[in-house]
């Protein structure tokens, strides 16, 4: 029988993991072990305290990701966490056609993420310790859902080349078609997640997507950064008056057309980067009663964190000049590194040069099914904001 080696945390390294973060980093650990990238190890602290077993990757900044278990990870692990992760999906989503079935860490499964679309399933791996399971992983899928079609992997990020892991996207199980019909609160989408980004589909959104459907009802609405325009057609279904939607991708344009057809609405689409569309739609004094922005992430790391703040500031400032009186600017961030309360000032003081005022209506964020981990703040990213401009 072999033995799980252990991994000794330096005197006091351990303060992060008794409030819930699951991360332990290299220079955290008292003595580095020679071991294979997603090997399994214990984690002890400097008075041999044991904090259970983890992924450990000699190579990664993050060289422990803690599963919270005194049980070597197999099978049954895979399948009762994937379980546990369901069953609170179907509690507070009810709908899972399309859903975040796992979200890493916060569903004590790090570095895994797992999106159902009807019965497809897109796989996103991002540790070395869970490339190694991928073979359980399938089969914990196939152990908890009922007419599995598809499993694909989707690992095609960068955050994988800093784990030592390839790039690559390929069928797991079963087949998976070009495109198919899946469904999200009534939005009809064709969705392909064999060619699409990420997973395949922003689903972090769909609660936010929902609302602006509650509040389009005879607005001219424009979506920025449409993507596949979950927005726009959300806005549609709530009876707004004039849509137009603008993305610098080609594809996602014809799929957001695809999308309105499927749904019987009218979308006009714009091919443009968006901040050059905003400045010229200045010029000529173009008007909007909801402008939405939904821009990919601007801060990919702190160091970028100045840029990002600079481009977040521009796009709401020419977003705002553009509405009518009493317009509702949308504006959300998915960016980690720019917390909350500085989104939130940022806005407010791009607000003030222009001698706008702002009413907050909703505040919004992740939906359910990419539950926050409150001891591991890295799970905690979307921003999401409804002003009323006046």
């Amino acid at each position: 029988m072999n033995l799980i080696p252990q991994i000794r945390i330096k005197n006091k390294g351990d303060q992060k993991i008794k409030f819930g973060h699951l991360w332990i980093f290299s220079n955290e650990i008292q003595d580095h072990i020679k071991a294979e990238p997603g090997s399994i190890v214990e984690v002890i602290d400097y008075h041999n305290k044991s904090y259970g077993y983890g992924f450990y990757n000699p190579n990664s900044l993050i060289s422990v990701r803690l599963l919270k278990t005194f049980v070597p990870p197999d099978l049954n692990l895979f399948t009762q966490r994937i379980s546990d992760a369901k069953k609170l999906r179907e509690n507070v989503i009810k709908d899972l056609e399309m859903s975040r079935i796992v979200f890493g860490e916060s569903d004590l499964l790090p570095g895994l993420i797992i999106d159902k679309y009807s019965n497809y399933f897109a796989v996103q791996i991002l540790s070395a310790g869970m490339e190694k399971n991928k073979d359980l992983i399938v089969q914990a899928i196939l152990n908890n859902f009922q007419n599995v079609k598809g499993i694909i992997e989707k690992n095609e990020t960068k955050l994988r080349e800093i784990e030592g892991l390839s790039l690559e996207s390929k069928i797991l199980f079963g087949d998976v078609p070009d495109s198919f019909i899946s469904n999200e609160f009534g939005v009809k989408l064709e969705l392909s997640i064999l060619s699409g980004q990420k997973t395949g589909y922003f689903l972090d959104q769909k609660f936010n997507r929902l609302y602006i459907r509650n509040i389009s009802k005879g607005l001219n609405v424009l979506d920025c950064y449409t993507n596949q325009g979950g927005f726009a057609l959300n806005a549609g279904l709530g009876g707004a008056n004039l849509i137009s939607a603008i993305d610098t991708s080609e594809i996602a344009l014809q799929n957001v057309l695809k999308n309105a057809d499927l749904n019987d609405l009218k979308i006009n689409v714009i091919k443009s980067d968006v901040a050059e569309y905003l400045s010229k739609a200045n010029e000529r004094n173009e008007k909007w009663d909801m402008i939405i922005l939904d821009p990919p992430a601007f801060a990919k790391n702190r160091k970028s964190v100045p840029k990002a703040r600079a481009a977040y500031a521009k796009i709401n400032k020419l977003a705002m000049k553009m509405l009518n009186k009493n317009g509702y600017l949308v504006s959300s961030s998915c960016s980690f590194h720019i917390f909350e309360d500085v989104f939130e000032d940022l806005i407010y003081r791009e607000a003030c040069k222009i001698g706008k005022q702002l009413k907050l209506i909703y505040r919004g964020g992740q939906s359910p099914d990419h539950p926050i981990l409150m001891g591991l703040p890295e799970t905690k990213y979307l921003k999401f904001y409804i002003f009323q401009v006046v």
